[in-house]
């Protein structure tokens, strides 16, 4: 590959693929060869603004180019084919949340990007966020001790969705896999993964037959991290729920820490104000800055550690995959026995994994 720009090829333009794009042209390190939609005229229009190749089929642009990076934008039901046709060609990847329909189809990614040597990241700019990083620095600072509850909320409001997520074949899972990764990632990566998971998920059906063909717009996740420390995730993409508003707040012994996208607010037991700090970010500004960090980790990586690698994403898949089986049995359920169903997973493929919290 050349020293300082990758060849790079993206798939999927529409929707979040146009997030990717703009903060894709405020990274140096990435040259852009070649897009691809299922929309011809909206591939032909975008390639003609980045001045490369244009395809309305994947399986050639994976073909007819010898690419360094994939950026893949377009749902996994649509290219999943592709993508591993890619990995096989020792093309790294860097993928839109969630990491894959299925904990199942997770494993099966990290698996062959080990075997190829290659990159799979998943995109979760959010770490990358002032707000969220500031949140991290408290947690380590002690801020706020002896920890007992977590709330989370993540309301889409009148946010459009592709119809396709409504399909739980095609999509692997509704409003919790697609629209709350980020706050999974967030707690596992703050908090280790939960002991148990229990969980409720319903959507806009109108009798339990119908129900059964429809990925859940609306789902709360009650989680044990520790037998002193417990949350709860209440989030819904339905109409009518008021506008968008997404936070995590935590509780412990006499303060109250809050972090939304752009604000981290630490506060007494009463309520009040102790320190609130505000910052500019922007999804474009995360998405860069990940971006970055997912090139550098291929031009340089003994001096740069690639982030939300695959391996850490199955914690994150293993949480939902949980909460989605406790959906269906009514019961309890315990990530650690999903990871158990990828035997011969090492220390590696789990990259840098935290431990469950002990507070």
């Amino acid at each position: 590959m050349s020293k300082d720009k990758l060849k790079t090829a993206v798939l999927g333009l529409s929707g979040r693929g146009e997030l990717l794009l703009e903060a894709l042209r405020g990274v140096d390190y990435f040259e852009i060869q070649a897009v691809a939609d299922k929309d011809t005229s909206l591939a032909e229009k975008i390639a003609g603004q980045c001045q490369c190749a244009a395809y309305d089929d994947y399986r050639q642009l994976i073909i007819q180019n010898q690419l360094d990076c994939l950026l893949v934008a377009a749902g996994i039901h649509s290219c999943d084919e592709y993508v591993r046709m890619a990995m096989k060609k020792k093309c790294n990847i860097f993928k839109l949340a969630p990491a894959a329909r299925d904990f199942e189809e997770a494993v099966e990614f990290v698996r062959l990007s080990e075997e190829q040597d290659i990159k799979f990241a998943v995109s979760n700019p959010r770490r990358f966020g002032r707000s969220f990083i500031t949140f991290r620095e408290f947690l380590r600072q002690g801020r706020i001790e002896h920890i007992f509850l977590m709330t989370a909320f993540c309301c889409l409001g009148e946010e459009p969705y592709p119809g396709w997520q409504t399909d739980p074949k095609l999509a692997g899972g509704g409003v919790l896999l697609h629209n709350c990764y980020w706050v999974i990632d967030q707690l596992v990566s703050n908090f280790g993964l939960p002991q148990q998971v229990y969980s409720l998920g319903t959507n806009n059906a109108q009798d339990k037959q119908q129900r059964l063909y429809l990925t859940e717009d609306t789902s709360v996740v009650t989680m044990k991290f520790s037998d002193i420390f417990i949350g709860n995730l209440v989030a819904s993409r339905r109409a009518g729920t008021g506008p968008k508003e997404e936070f995590i707040k935590l509780y412990g012994k006499d303060k109250i820490l809050t972090v939304r996208d752009r604000r981290v607010t630490l506060c007494d037991g009463l309520g009040q104000t102790i320190e609130e700090l505000e910052y500019d970010d922007d999804e474009h500004f995360c998405m860069r800055e990940q971006l970055n960090n997912f090139a550098l980790s291929i031009l340089s990586p003994e001096t740069n550690k690639l982030c939300s690698g695959g391996g850490e994403n199955l914690q994150d898949m293993a949480v939902i995959e949980s909460a989605y089986l406790s959906a269906r049995t009514g019961f309890p359920e315990e990530p650690a026995k999903v990871l158990q169903m990828a035997p011969g997973l090492t220390d590696e493929m789990l990259f840098e994994m935290p431990v469950n919290n002990k507070k």
